[in-house]
């Protein structure tokens, strides 16, 4: 008997199992995939919004802003990368600039501090490689970039150190209730009093398992360049264009690894639609291009999409369900849910508080660090080395990880299952060659720490098998 059930292992159900780890309460985390942050949060703009955005009085105001706050603070406790860069909304219309002004406004009514309206002449001196047409800007100083998948593996992490249960492989099927709620996944069954539905685009398919229907999901595809370091330096803040009425619009951005990303576009999509398409993918670029026009989309080394769960609503859905008593969904997160996670998941807390009598934990940790080789000095690479030789071999020449910092992710308390499972953990295969180099040989640390034969080994994904058979039998 669990005191809480929470469905889906994004980035918003990990920062609610991190908070309600700090609780002396029996808490499981159920995901359908083999590994946290396989949905939308791995494959967005992975930016902090500032909060300037949002209508006032929505819940996308309130928990974008102080999301945002409560990240910075998260990611210096959990050793995440994260770059408080800045953002640029920029302007190349008089109805642009009335644009700008109203989003200025709309920021401090918001409570956005650091907002600046920039003059042509101040934009360009910021950021010389934008477009001679751009005639003003609004700043926001406090937007920021982040890992979104470190992100949410630290938060997890961290619960599951306090005490969380985490499930993966485990699809919700069916729920039901009675005194208790009895949720039947594809492993087992699991009882609890209270559940929380975070389940991203199948947050509504979740509460319709045992609820009436109260919202609906329009999931939106957004597709995406990554381009290689060497384009990373094209800008040093977040470039949005002015939004309309299908979000944000491209981006163009430097990401925390050095990488430039642009993106998204807006299409609806079915819920599990990862795909890119020739001619969305040009849209990006031609819009891109109109902000700056500089870039070299020849240095693109990956393209992307990830899925949003826009709902039928114009908000973040945070409440109660009508028809389902103790039954909280947190649904309908489409952009800013990244910035406003740990905000949303301590509202799922105050909710439970208002059922039950919190007791804290007297010694759960609420931090985390890593060992990242790169950051230091080169004595005490040394040192390391010779304690542990493992740390002098290089797998990834890309980003130069080593041996050393790949084993070290198999004995954290949410180790790898997959190639990409090891990329999230740290960093290999994300530089230009996309793994063609380290592939073979995480495959190889894999077939060593998880005991299992080459055909076994995983992508990503339960069914992403990299090896259909051998071509000679092993001995």
């Amino acid at each position: 008997m669990y005191d809480v059930i929470i469905i889906g292992g994004g980035i918003i159900g990990c920062a609610i199992a991190y908070y309600l780890s700090f609780y002396n309460l029996k808490v499981v985390l159920l995901e359908k995939e083999n590994d946290v942050s396989c949905g939308t949060t791995k494959a967005n703009s992975a930016i902090i919004h500032a909060g300037y955005d949002p209508k006032p009085n929505t819940l996308m105001a309130k928990h974008n802003v102080l999301g945002s706050k409560l990240t910075k603070e998260l990611c210096e406790k959990l050793d995440i990368p994260y770059k408080q860069c800045g953002a640029l909304v920029v302007g190349f219309t008089e109805d642009d600039l009335n644009t700008i002004n109203q989003l200025y406004q709309r920021g401090l009514d918001n409570g956005v501090e650091g907002l600046e309206v920039l003059s042509r002449e101040e934009v360009l001196k910021l950021e010389p490689n934008l477009s001679d047409e751009v005639k003003g800007a609004l700043w926001a100083k406090t937007s920021a970039i982040v890992s979104p998948w470190e992100y949410a593996l630290a938060l997890a992490e961290v619960a599951v150190k306090n005490g969380v249960e985490l499930k993966l492989n485990s699809e919700v099927k069916s729920i039901k209730k009675d005194e208790f709620f009895t949720v039947e996944t594809t492993s087992e069954k699991y009882n609890g009093k209270y559940i929380i539905n975070a389940a991203g685009v199948h947050s509504d398919d979740i509460h319709e398992l045992i609820g009436k229907k109260e919202f609906t999901i329009k999931p939106s595809r957004g597709e995406y360049y990554l381009l290689d370091k060497s384009e990373g330096s094209r800008c040093s803040r977040t470039i949005f264009q002015c939004p309309n009425e299908n979000g944000k619009g491209v981006l163009v951005s430097p990401t925390v690894h050095g990488n430039l990303i642009v993106g998204p576009n807006a299409e609806s999509s079915e819920k599990d639609d990862v795909s890119t398409v020739a001619s969305s993918l040009d849209f990006v670029k031609n819009n891109a291009l109109r902000s700056i026009p500089s870039i070299d989309f020849r240095e693109n080394i990956r393209n992307f999409s990830g899925v949003r769960a826009r709902s039928d609503r114009n908000d973040f859905i945070v409440e109660e369900s009508k028809s389902v008593e103790n039954f909280f969904n947190l649904a309908g997160i489409q952009s800013p849910g990244l910035s406003a996670a740990p905000s949303l998941a301590l509202e799922a807390v105050n909710w439970l508080k208002g059922k039950e009598e919190l007791v804290k934990k007297e010694n759960a940790v609420d931090e985390r660090k890593r060992l990242k080789l790169k950051d230091l000095s080169d004595e005490n690479k040394n040192e390391l080395i010779q304690k542990n030789p493992a740390y002098g071999k290089i797998v990834c020449r890309c980003e130069s990880i080593t041996e050393g910092e790949i084993l070290q992710c198999f004995d954290t308390v949410i180790p790898p299952v997959s190639i990409d499972g090891v990329k999230r953990r740290c960093n290999t295969g994300m530089g230009r060659c996309q793994g063609g180099f380290c592939g073979e040989r995480i495959t190889n640390i894999l077939i060593d720490k998880l005991g299992i034969k080459p055909q076994e080994v995983l992508q990503d994904k339960e069914g992403s098998n990299i090896i259909n058979s051998l071509a000679k039998e092993e001995h």
